[in-house]
């Protein structure tokens, strides 16, 4: 089994993939599909979306093998949360 490699900086990773979200994939997926995951390839702007992320990245690793893959939450900010509630400022 080879292993994948990153080929892009953290920042640019994050920058191409929500460039790609943003422009071309947010249009086709966001109505109706609010917090289900989509995952990009950051390399040929293929994606996948389910309500699992290994699901999605799964689909999107048997179709493009070495794929660079950055991960969305339709309609969040976030992929995941780590708190259960807002922290309260006094």
């Amino acid at each position: 089994m080879t292993v994948r490699q990153p080929r892009y900086s953290k920042e640019e990773f994050a920058k191409v993939g929500d460039k790609i979200y943003e422009s071309q994939i947010r249009p086709q997926v966001e109505e109706g599909n609010y917090g289900l995951i989509v995952a990009i390839d950051i390399e040929t702007g293929d994606f996948e979306v389910d309500a699992s992320e290994i699901a999605a990245c799964d689909r999107l690793e048997a179709r493009r093998p070495d794929a660079q893959i950055w991960i969305v939450r339709i309609g969040s900010r976030h992929v995941r949360r780590f708190a259960g509630c807002t922290r309260r400022t006094t």
